[in-house]
Formats: C-alpha cells, sequence, structure tokens
C-alpha cells in the first residue's frame, strides 16, 4: 500500500477510535473532518450542553511533505507511540505541538 494512503488510514482509524459519544449531553456529536485533499485531519465536539455551546478540538493531524505532524492532542494518550505501534517510523513523525527547538529533543522528526 502506498505510504500516503497507509498514513491517512492510521490517522482515520485513531480519530475513529477516539470518537467517543459526549457523556454530558445528547446533543453534542463527535465529528471527523477529514480532508484528503490538503490532508488535515480532525476529530472535535460540537453541539449544546444545557444553554452552552460546546464546540472543541479533540485531535488534529496534517500529513506534510510524507511525514505526520501531530498538531494537537487533547488526550491523554500517546498518540506518537501509538502512530509507531500501527507502523509508523519515528523519522516520519513531528510533534507539531511543540517548538522547533523543543523537537529535537523528542526523538521523533523535527520537520
Amino acid at each position: 500500500m502506498d505510504r500516503l494512503l497507509k498514513y491517512r488510514e492510521i490517522i482515520r482509524q485513531i480519530l475513529d477510535d477516539n470518537a467517543q459519544p459526549y457523556n454530558y449531553s445528547d446533543d453534542v456529536e463527535p465529528q471527523l473532518i477529514c480532508d484528503t485533499e490538503h490532508d488535515h485531519y480532525q476529530l472535535i465536539y460540537v453541539g449544546w450542553e444545557a444553554q452552552q455551546r460546546v464546540f472543541g478540538l479533540v485531535l488534529h493531524f496534517d500529513i506534510k511533505d510524507g511525514k505526520i505532524w501531530v498538531q494537537y492532542n487533547g488526550t491523554e494518550l500517546p498518540i506518537a507511540r501509538i502512530l509507531t505501534e500501527k507502523g509508523v517510523p519515528e523519522s516520519d513523525i513531528v510533534l507539531g505541538f511543540h517548538s522547533p527547538f523543543k523537537r529535537q529533543f523528542s526523538g521523533y522528526a523535527v520537520s
């Protein structure tokens, strides 16, 4: 399988696995946003809880230059480790939520 297609499938699986029903309101739903043309992927929660608007980003990935950028991780899961367990080499993972300086100490790609 083409590496890009494999990475898209892995990201989609991680988003699906984390799209759990919202515990506090039936009017909030998890939404997967998968822009395969530009390779941006997000899991968000959207809706209403009582009279309060709920709109929250949970996970955000990009694929740039053949690497998976973890732009945001609102879970307590070790997303980069999950990516490696699914076959993505550490050299193809960028922790985009860390500064470029800090990335050099992460064990993953800098850019």
